[in-house]
């Protein structure tokens, strides 16, 4: 157990390989109860978000979830969130947990003066996010839901296991699964009725260690790594959650205009070493000369690959250049990769 953003969280219950392994091959059960949760209601919310997100607010409708950057007026992100639309002018948002008194302050900074109502409802809710080919099967023997309906990026209102939930097809590991929002006061009886429904299908826990691992072989960003308040989300190769041409001049438009058209002085890439020694964020990415031409974001072992892999900022000029990382006197080849790192089923 450590410490992340004010919570004890679990890093681990068996094996970091162990738990990753379990997602890919079946399902992980994680407590993500750390994640903050914001509601914005009211006659101007649909227009107060679309101003205050890259992403197309408009493309909501009821049951619909969308992922997006928010972003200051020179294009870094504040943070990135989802937004639930449960009905006209309401609409639920889930925040990085580190993150939430920072983004409440930013959100309710930029509704001033409109009908718009923020409340900060993160100690109202506890997340349980169950991942895995196998975790749609368990969660479906658990609520009258028709989980075969519920397409992925949608949600429901329903009972599991007679626990009031909101039901989701989101996840951070790039398999198939849901997280599920629910009052804390049920979370520990939500988790022993999963676990008991979904042992036999290879359900285990999973901790922290794991979803960092999950996330970053299905190329997912990380605030803080791979988008942060100077790593715009052009940079962060996330340009297809920035809509330029929605019609609304959302903050850091025209910085993210200017960056699409002049193109960006740094990009962030993936890689993968052919090698077991991690790279660990903050080491220097080199050319063949020795020269500091960007940084690692993050890296981890590929429990799947079983090499190393990882993320690095570097100047747009030197990705058609060998790039190294030096590990305690070795010099290693990085080869970029487009991720997922791994084959993943496409989710629909």
């Amino acid at each position: 157990m450590v410490d992340f953003a004010g919570w004890e969280m679990p890093v681990q219950y068996r094996s970091i390989l162990e738990e990753h392994k379990a997602v890919r091959a079946s399902a992980g059960l994680f407590d993500v109860s750390h994640m903050g949760e914001v509601d914005v209601n009211g006659p101007d919310a649909r227009r107060f978000l679309n101003r205050l997100v890259t992403n197309d607010v408009e493309k909501l409708f009821p049951s619909r979830v969308l992922y997006t950057p928010m972003c200051l007026p020179g294009g870094g992100v504040v943070d990135d969130l989802l937004i639930y639309m449960r009905g006209p002018g309401s609409y639920f948002l889930c925040v990085n947990a580190g993150n939430v008194d920072q983004d409440l302050t930013w959100i309710r900074g930029q509704a001033a003066g409109l009908d718009v109502t923020v409340t900060d409802r993160s100690l109202d809710y506890a997340l349980l996010a169950i991942q895995g080919p196998r975790s749609i099967p368990i969660v479906q023997s658990l609520t009258e839901a028709k989980l075969d309906f519920l397409k992925y990026y949608h949600f429901t209102e329903s009972t599991m296991g007679g626990i009031p939930c909101l039901i989701s097809r989101t996840g951070y590991t790039g398999e198939e699964g849901c997280e599920l929002y629910h009052a804390p006061d049920d979370s520990e009886t939500l988790a022993a009725t999963l676990l008991a429904a979904g042992t036999s299908r290879g359900l285990e826990l999973c901790g922290l260690g794991a979803r960092d691992s999950l996330r970053l072989e299905a190329g997912y960003p990380l605030h803080g790594h791979e988008i942060t308040r100077e790593i715009s989300p052009l940079t962060a190769g996330l340009g297809w959650t920035v809509k330029l041409g929605k019609g609304v001049d959302f903050i850091g438009r025209e910085a993210l205009q200017k960056e699409k058209e002049n193109g960006s002085p740094h990009q962030v890439v993936f890689f993968k070493t052919g090698d077991r020694r991690i790279v660990r964020a903050e080491s220097a990415v080199l050319d063949p000369g020795g020269a500091v031409v960007g940084r690692v974001l993050s890296g981890t072992l590929s429990p799947i690959l079983n090499e190393a892999i990882g993320s690095a900022l570097i100047a747009t000029g030197a990705r058609s250049r060998l790039l190294l990382v030096d590990i305690r006197g070795v010099r290693l080849p990085l080869q970029l990769v487009d991720p997922p790192f791994v084959k993943l089923k496409k989710l629909t």
